[in-house]
């Protein structure tokens, strides 16, 4: 068992506090600005909080989770939106499958990041989001020794073939944005 996977209970994924600190909207306006996305795929989907996000802006969204645990949660949210059990080192699904591949606090979690980034490319038709913590010290989230820093989360995106790298400064966390 991978001892950086979230196993903070599933209803603290829902929490008013969390929910404001992911600033939901601004990331996902942020993921959709300056492309034409019509399908989503969220990658370590939990409860859903993002794909209910794409999908109440009319996008066609699917999700994966590694948890068995989180589906029926999810499925409570999103009972529309497929769901399958997977890990983001092997997704289940073709080559340019999704206009964009969102991963939202995963990529620290994941046992294999270049894995991981390389499966995104296969499945990403244009774009993949990335939604990280801070590399830094903060009172919440996980340890500094879990999380990533741009510099390793660029060079990923550069030997899987990703063109463009860009880095939104959030207030609490980090949004990357790799383009094809």
């Amino acid at each position: 068992m991978n001892e950086r996977v979230y196993n903070g209970g599933v209803d603290r994924l829902r929490s008013p506090e969390r929910v404001a600190r992911l600033e939901v909207k601004r990331v996902v306006d942020f993921c959709l600005a300056g492309q034409e996305i019509e399908s989503v795929l969220d990658i370590g989907a939990g409860s859903g909080l993002f794909a209910e996000e794409f999908s109440k802006r009319g996008l066609a969204a699917s999700a994966i989770d590694a948890n068995q645990e989180m589906i029926p949660v999810f499925k409570d949210y999103l009972p529309e939106v497929d769901i399958k059990i997977a890990s983001a080192e092997n997704v289940p699904f073709e080559d340019n499958s999704f206009d964009l591949i969102f991963m939202g606090l995963v990529l620290h979690e994941v046992d294999d990041c270049t894995k991981t980034i390389s499966e995104s490319y296969r499945v990403a038709k244009k774009e993949v989001c990335i939604l990280e913590w801070v590399y830094s010290v903060q009172e919440f989230g996980p340890p500094l020794e879990h999380r990533l820093q741009s510099s390793q989360i660029e060079e990923l995106a550069k030997d899987a073939g990703f063109k463009k790298f860009e880095i939104i400064k959030l207030t609490s966390l980090v949004l990357y944005k790799l383009s094809k």
